[in-house]
């Protein structure tokens, strides 16, 4: 049965976290195509999946971010995208119990505006992500981290043709005192022209950490009666030595979670450097929040 949205989310709904960072935890070497481990290593990817589901996740996502043609042809892979997607959706659905598997779909990598790829091929990549997606099991789609307004139309559109499943598309707003996607999209723009497009929830997610998130969720709200998608990072991120860390705690990150709630958020999780404590940490917040509703 296709999951309905926006009845599925009238009470809110908490997410998962990060999926590279804890896949380089537990192994996975840097530069490496992690979206090749659904082949090589299923039972750690199952590892991860599972993680959130014990930390309270209700809604999982699946190691397939850049599992299209064009990232993965940079590993010399690009005829694996059936193989990648359809194995990370089972990968997730067998470790999700009772919670949903919305598939993850990333960005290209390459960009419409400087006519690095052509809408038709754009569409013809993502159409082709979320098909193996579908045949995996997946409950829903994500086309996430997005910056570029016409690509996540496409993908957007390319998921609905493929596959049917609702679909979240959600933005990376974290330019400018405004907060805009690194290509000048608003979180207005964005949700108005996707809501009009046919997404069937609108979001937000990667870019600035959970404060700025909690702003451009309001802002999501004012132009969408869609349900809001909500993934912050966890605190802004910094380099110490040659890696990129994220330093705020699970406590100090889901002390915000109830202003994330305040500001429309249906869907509340994390993205790069949360881990399942973060999670469940979150998920207390959420518990308290119902509770008190």
């Amino acid at each position: 049965m296709v999951i309905d949205l926006k009845t599925a989310l009238a009470t809110p709904k908490l997410a998962d976290g990060a999926w590279g960072t804890e896949l380089d935890v537990l192994g996975c070497p840097p530069g490496y195509c992690r979206e090749e481990w659904n082949l090589s290593h299923p039972d750690l990817v199952r590892q991860v999946a599972a993680a959130y589901v014990k930390a309270g996740s209700q809604i999982i996502l699946t190691n397939t971010f850049s599992a299209n043609r064009f990232v993965l042809e940079r590993h010399n892979l690009a005829d694996k995208v059936q193989a990648f997607n359809t194995a990370g959706a089972q990968l997730s659905k067998q470790a999700a119990d009772q919670a949903w598997v919305f598939a993850s779909i990333g960005p290209s990598g390459r960009m419409l505006i400087a006519r690095e790829v052509t809408e038709d091929e754009l569409y013809k990549a993502f159409f082709a992500q979320a098909k193996a997606l579908a045949a995996g099991g997946a409950d829903a789609i994500v086309c996430e981290s997005m910056s570029e307004l016409a690509e996540s139309l496409i993908a957007l559109r390319a998921a609905k043709d493929a596959c049917g499943l609702p679909v979240v598309a959600s933005m990376t707003f974290d330019t400018g005192s405004d907060l805009r996607t690194m290509m000048g999209v608003t979180a207005a723009d964005g949700a108005s022209q996707l809501t009009r497009a046919g997404a069937d929830a609108i979001g937000c997610n990667c870019g600035a950490g959970i404060e700025g998130c909690i702003s451009i969720a309001a802002n999501l709200r004012r132009h969408t009666d869609l349900p809001i998608w909500a993934k912050p990072n966890a605190g802004l991120p910094e380099i110490v030595g040659d890696k990129v860390v994220y330093k705020e705690t699970p406590e100090a990150f889901a002390a915000r979670g109830k202003e994330l709630l305040q500001a429309g958020a249906n869907i509340v999780g994390g993205c790069c450097g949360t881990s399942p404590a973060h999670i469940a940490r979150l998920s207390l917040i959420l518990k308290s929040w119902q509770s008190s509703s």
